[in-house]
């Protein structure tokens, strides 16, 4: 149903919609959020907070997505601790509810900024919206601290947005409502198709040194992967750049100390591994769309990659995204050097393997998660009907 058919209350004043994110992978997923929203604005008032948890990997979703940010915390600091953006997210946010007063305040997944803006929000009273809610390892350390920062924010909110059936089914067993939760799918899909039509043509000059060889590009960035388990992810990459004609490995390295100065220790001036500092969004997703397979240990990755028909070996020993190994565009692969090297090379050397992984249909989303959150949004305070379900 499309927001021109439904049925409005007349004369009622609009809904204000707080949306509240900190990193650039909850500005991807609330990008096309606030789009559709905004585009209802017969329904929404929308006004934009952000923690800046992440600042300058953020500041190039919101350019890319001309997102209208109306309260910048600014709190990002060097060598931050979880404990400090707590803290600074909490007082922030506080200030920017006293102001806004708004009807309800939305959070996306797993960060702190996540858990903050919940929390903030509960403590005026006001309502809690949770995009993709139900996420669970059921280990509270994996991903660390993400899973508590989202079963901690499921627990606050009052509307749950759950990308899967799978997700809504961890709710509905933890206590929530069922009419409380809404299956939209993801988010991240309706960003991703949208920036691939409107960019897919840009050229990318690292494509040019990756020339025609088949390119291993690898995303590890997670904080339970700090340390020797990060060494072994650099170590396998690097056998596999060192060991097989024809494959160069592109290493997406993140800003974090914990994961640049081992990538680059370990592979800085080797050939056919090419370092590359976080692109921006538009760029890294035609990146992913021409690579041969994806070695990562990123929630988002997963839902992402198989859009674009790459397989994705994920670097973790479990995932809050099991619908993505059911179905087959994903293996769990962990962070032991010689499995890591396995797997790759059996993608590399056997074809058939390859494309069962290639060819298997994304079960995170169709690209019209954005309009069920905002019809569930309308739903929410009866002036719509609910949306149709996402079903894969």
């Amino acid at each position: 149903m499309t927001k021109t058919s439904i049925d409005v209350k007349v004369g009622r004043m609009r809904v204000k919609v707080l949306v509240v994110f900190g990193t650039r992978p909850e500005a991807i997923k609330m990008a096309p959020v606030i789009r559709e929203l905004e585009a209802w604005s017969q329904f929404f008032l929308v006004r934009v907070a952000v923690t800046a948890q992440h600042r300058e990997m953020l500041d190039q979703v919101i350019d890319h997505f001309h997102i209208n940010v109306h309260h910048d915390l600014d709190i990002m600091s060097p060598r931050q601790t979880l404990t400090g953006v707590t803290l600074r997210a909490l007082e922030g946010l506080d200030a920017v509810l006293l102001q806004e007063k708004p009807d309800i305040c939305l959070v996306q997944g797993d960060t702190i900024t996540t858990f903050a803006g919940a929390l903030a929000a509960f403590f005026h009273r006001v309502p809690v919206g949770h995009v993709e809610a139900g996420l669970r390892t059921g280990d509270k350390y994996a991903p660390y601290p993400e899973e508590m920062s989202r079963r901690l924010a499921g627990v606050v909110a009052d509307l749950h947005f759950a990308p899967t059936a799978w997700a809504r089914d961890n709710l509905i067993t933890e206590g929530i409502d069922p009419a409380r939760v809404y299956v939209t799918g993801n988010s991240a899909i309706d960003a991703l198709l949208l920036t691939v039509k409107e960019s897919g043509s840009r050229h990318l000059p690292v494509l040019d040194e990756v020339g025609d060889s088949r390119m291993v590009l690898v995303d590890c960035h997670r904080r339970e992967n700090f340390g020797e388990r990060m060494r072994c992810i650099c170590e396998a990459v690097g056998k596999i750049a060192r060991d097989t004609p024809g494959v160069t490995v592109v290493f997406s390295v993140h800003r974090n100390p914990e994961v640049a100065d081992v990538a680059h220790s370990v592979l800085s001036g080797q050939e056919r591994v090419i370092l590359v500092d976080p692109l921006p969004y538009p760029e890294w997703c035609n990146l992913l769309a021409h690579a041969y397979l994806v070695v990562t240990d990123s929630g988002g990755i997963q839902e992402e990659a198989p859009s674009l028909g790459t397989p994705v070996l994920l670097c973790r020993d479990v995932t809050e995204r099991p619908e993505a190994l059911e179905s087959g565009t994903v293996r769990l692969v962990g962070t032991d050097r010689d499995r890591i090297v396995q797997e790759v090379g059996q993608l590399l050397a056997d074809s058939a393997v390859y494309q069962r992984m290639k060819r298997t249909s994304n079960p995170y989303g169709d690209g019209r998660a954005s309009q069920r959150i905002a019809q569930a949004l309308a739903h929410y305070f009866r002036m719509a009907p609910p949306p149709e379900e996402f079903r894969p």
